[in-house]
């Protein structure tokens, strides 16, 4: 890129990232995390959504968290896209995406008056289903039923309100048009929930109590619901650009993750495709995003994992806290076999390394570049959790550096042993790292 022009309103660092996108042919853009989530996608969608007419959240709900720093305050968002805070940008959450009124509105209100113009600006799909009580009060049932197997979900209702989508018991968006009729149609969702939450040895709920309950929240929500594949159409024959927001991370995908530790959606381009409505070649750019080392919340297979003072300190410096949950996120070194499965699985065009900074101060960096099973050495992500509880990782240790990175803005400014530290990773995953974070800010962003 020989020159860029800066855009109004932005920092020249942040104007130098959304002018790669600006200028690029492909018009729309796909930001997806490529590890376990919390790779700090918000930040990156923050970014980028100044430059953009809409955001569209595609797949999860109110279990993904995502923290966005602006001038020093930071803001975490849950149910809404991370484009929220730029007042330019419809915010728009598909079909794919299953929807808590209650955290909605909740959401909103932390904002504020932002949150009073945002709810102007929201568009929520009709076909996007509809977590209510029940669903949390079966995600909570379950999760004790299972004891020490319990998969660690946020019991947020996510899980069970996927599996009654499914099973084509669920309520839609769309359901909240007719007052009357939804009613009847949360009567018998109570009444089949109880009859499960009885098996599981759980309180029943009460009918009334839930209606009331979601009342005032389902009129707020009636006025946001339209059709919003038809609206993403539209928007695209009138050249309107469009960024889709990945929530969670690849290895957390229902089909290509830790199965059975993973989320109930997909959570990779595909779960974009279906959860919009609009076909792969809407999809433009795809921008995987990976933290410089790697965590993970909750159960399952983690090859990476430190279980020392070392692993303890990149929690501490990196502020491994879930957003969502405020769970001690589990640490480890990067894990290269996970990002080279995530970018294969997605099409990833351009890497964004997230907290860099994190590792100043390590005398050494070792990086997981391979696994090794029953004596075999392998780059393939095994399907069976139980197989990769018990991988031994292949590592390579790349020299650390001392010095802090928050004040680098290009390239040339980082110490050279963080610079191999970005080669070397673009060289064992054959894609491009075109932005590094140094920093939780908008403005402490390198692009390459």
């Amino acid at each position: 890129m020989s020159s860029t022009r800066l855009t109004p309103g932005l920092s020249p660092v942040v104007a130098i990232l959304v002018e790669h996108v600006a200028v690029s042919e492909r018009r729309n853009c796909v930001v997806l995390g490529l590890q376990w989530g919390d790779e700090g996608k918000g930040k990156v969608i923050d970014c980028l959504a100044g430059t953009v007419d809409a955001v569209v959240r595609c797949q999860g709900g109110a279990n993904a968290g995502h923290t966005v720093v602006v001038e020093g305050m930071k803001t975490v968002l849950h149910l809404l896209p991370s484009g929220a805070l730029h007042p330019g940008a419809t915010c728009v959450i598909g079909n794919g995406v299953v929807v808590d009124p209650l955290a909605l509105c909740e959401e909103l209100d932390d904002l504020g008056a932002a949150g009073e113009d945002l709810a102007r600006r929201i568009k929520v799909s009709d076909r996007a289903h509809l977590v209510l009580p029940v669903h949390k009060a079966l995600d909570a049932a379950i999760e004790a039923h299972k004891g020490d197997a319990k998969v660690g979900t946020t019991l947020r209702g996510i899980g069970p309100c996927y599996a009654a989508k499914v099973a084509r018991t669920g309520l839609r968006c769309a359901d909240v048009q007719n007052a009357e009729r939804f009613q009847e149609q949360v009567r018998v969702l109570v009444a089949q929930a109880n009859e499960e939450l009885a098996f599981l040895g759980a309180e029943p709920l009460q009918v009334d109590e839930v209606l009331a309950l979601i009342a005032p929240a389902i009129e707020r929500l009636r006025p946001m619901v339209c059709d919003t594949v038809a609206w993403l159409h539209q928007a695209q024959e009138k050249g309107k650009r469009l960024l889709f927001e990945g929530a969670q991370g690849v290895m957390l995908d229902i089909d290509f993750g830790t199965y059975p530790y993973v989320t109930s959606s997909n959570t990779g381009v595909g779960g974009v495709i279906t959860g919009s409505g609009l076909s792969h070649k809407a999809m433009g750019e795809v921008i995987g995003i990976v933290k410089a080392y790697t965590t993970r919340v909750g159960g399952g297979p983690f090859p990476a994992e430190l279980h020392d003072a070392v692993g303890d300190g990149l929690r501490q410096r990196g502020g491994e806290f879930g957003a969502t949950t405020g769970r001690p996120r589990r640490c480890g070194w990067l894990d290269l076999v996970v990002v080279r499965h995530a970018c294969h699985l997605n099409g990833v065009d351009t890497i964004a390394l997230t907290k860099l900074d994190v590792l100043s101060g390590e005398a050494e960096i070792p990086v997981i570049t391979a696994y090794r099973i029953d004596g075999q050495e392998t780059t393939a992500m095994p399907a069976r959790s139980e197989d990769l509880q018990r991988v031994e990782v292949v590592k390579t240790v790349l020299p650390g550096w001392t010095q802090a990175l928050d004040d680098c803005r290009n390239f040339a400014d980082l110490p050279a042993a963080a610079q191999d530290y970005v080669r070397f990773i673009e060289e064992h995953i054959g894609v491009r790292v075109g932005y590094i974070g140094v920093g939780p800010g908008r403005e402490a962003t390198i692009s390459r």
